[in-house]
């Protein structure tokens, strides 16, 4: 009876922090929250692992705050912490990869005890700097970098600290927004953690986040221990910015845990493409997890089973002060490499390649940008390429794997931005032919409405190395930037869309998988 008991509330706790999500969502000022979804949401213990993480959000922040709330624990002690405090980063290292994701970690009490933290994360619309662009070379380019501290004393917001980051960015009625939307949400976490603690008669969560890391870790221990023992190797050559970029993996799948090796990876890149190792974490153990041991909680207890490593100054592990203001665009290429391994280890179990690298439109103009105009913007459209061609079925279409955001309606963007869609279709055959086709790209094409320059900043992958297919499954069609006036324009960096002019995305398609069946 006790442990069906101790199962109720864990259930209960997996609503606890949806709602603390869904707070974040409806409250947030930003089209990439409130629209798309990007952003995470969680509970701790006092020691800074996690016991329950919400559906609503992406991979990447999910596993990477997974890790951050120890720095957290690092720099602000436990026994300092006060009812209504409120810590704060958007340190690469030490949150989830880039600025442009701000993480809020707030300690939650009970009857006056300190029990749990939550944490929380969201792309913010702007952080300064040269944009989202990874033009920069160094991270001190990229915009305002916030270390761990204090947003809010005792439930009183620090108004100086809500001026610096207002004064650098471009777009600070949405930045400050989202902070009180961080906060919201975290205080809602709490809230519904202590009413759930007083409802079943608990002072703490002690017993029960000790139940759920260990159930989750026994389980995840079961299901590794079915598998091949071995060491499995994989290659993916992507487009990179300056040169091609080559991703090794060495796969290995021991008695206990799964490990994960980059080493023989290309060097970091003197742009912002390049990933810290917390993003490499992330999406590498996401990729496992779709694979082996889904339907098993996410937490501490499975996480601590995935030993992720890469060489320092690689672009998988990057080095501050390097440019990251890309780095998803490493990151999300990860679940493919590791299923190139795993589909040696487990055959069968295992999708082609698909675009995999987010397809978003992060459109700016402005002085400094595109010159002189009526009105200064920036605004993200997400949207994404061809999934790959799965097992036993076709890939999906226009489906952003692995990132999980959701696409952006065009109404939204034309409202919050002087942005027309002209056009949005499926890229019709861009999916690798086979048994089982490859997910389509999409085609975009996009003007100012009152017919001035503005400008994209580009972060594509799959434009010269194409989704490669499976098991004799044709490879998805390339993806194309260019200029309705017939100009191409590069994969990666600011660019300008002249006045008058209208910007075209042709969208990669994901691989195939098996040969066509011929009558």
């Amino acid at each position: 009876m006790n442990d069906i008991r101790l199962q109720v509330m864990w259930n209960r706790l997996l609503s606890v922090v949806e709602e603390q999500a869904r707070t974040l969502v409806r409250t947030a000022f930003s089209t990439s929250a409130r629209e798309a979804g990007d952003i995470s949401a969680g509970v701790f213990d006092v020691e800074g692992r996690m016991l329950a993480q919400a559906v609503t959000g992406t991979p990447g922040h999910v596993n990477s705050m997974a890790r951050s709330v120890k720095h957290f624990l690092a720099a602000i002690p436990a026994e300092s912490m006060r009812e209504g405090d409120h810590y704060i980063t958007n340190d690469p290292w030490q949150g989830t990869g880039h600025l442009y994701d701000v993480v809020v970690t707030s300690p939650a009490f009970h009857q006056g005890k300190l029990v749990g933290l939550f944490s929380c994360t969201v792309h913010v619309v702007d952080i300064g700097g040269i944009g989202l662009s990874p033009d920069g070379r160094q991270v001190f380019h990229e915009g305002l970098r916030i270390p761990i501290m204090p947003l809010a004393r005792q439930g009183v917001v620090d108004p100086w600290l809500v001026k610096l980051i207002r004064a650098n960015v471009r777009e600070p009625v949405q930045v400050e927004g989202d902070l009180y939307a961080l906060m919201a949400c975290n205080e809602t976490g709490e809230r519904r953690l202590s009413a759930m603690l007083a409802e079943n008669g608990l002072d703490d969560l002690e017993v029960l986040g000790a139940h759920i890391i260990a159930r989750s870790e026994a389980a995840m221990r079961a299901e590794i221990a079915k598998l091949p023992k071995g060491s499995w190797k994989s290659h993916m050559r992507i487009d990179g910015m300056e040169a091609p970029i080559d991703l090794h993996a060495t796969l290995t799948i021991a008695e206990d845990h799964i490990a994960v090796d980059y080493a023989g990876t290309s060097a970091q890149s003197g742009y912002g493409i390049n990933c810290p190792l917390c993003y490499t974490d992330a999406y590498t153990a996401f990729g496992i997890r779709c694979i082996i041991g889904p339907e098993i909680p996410n937490n501490a207890g499975t996480l601590d089973l995935i030993r992720v490593t890469a060489p320092e100054g690689s672009i998988l592990n990057a080095l501050s002060p390097a440019a990251v203001n890309a780095r998803s665009t490493m990151g999300h290429m990860l679940p493919d490499v590791v299923f190139g391994a795993l589909d040696q280890a487990l055959p069968g179990r295992v999708p082609a390649e698909g675009t995999s690298n987010l397809w978003n439109l992060k459109l700016g103009a402005g002085q400094g940008l595109t010159g002189m105009t009526q009105r200064p913007f920036m605004v993200t459209m997400f949207h994404s390429g061809g999934a790959g061609a799965r097992p036993a079925q076709d890939g999906l279409s226009a489906t952003p794997y692995p990132s999980g955001v959701k696409n952006v309606p065009v109404e939204v963007t034309e409202t919050v931005a002087p942005i027309v869609v002209w056009r949005k279709d499926l890229r019709d055959g861009s999916g690798g032919a086979g048994r089982y086709r490859g997910g389509d790209g999409q085609v975009m094409e996009v003007a100012h409405r009152h017919g001035e320059a503005f400008g994209i900043f580009a972060t594509f992958e799959r434009v010269h190395h194409p989704a490669r297919g499976r098991h004799g499954g044709a490879d998805g069609a390339r993806g194309v930037v260019r200029l309705a006036s017939g100009a191409t324009l590069k994969a990666k960096g600011f660019q300008v869309i002249p006045a008058g002019d209208r910007l075209i995305v042709e969208m990669p398609g994901g691989g195939g998988m098996h040969p066509p069946e011929t009558e």
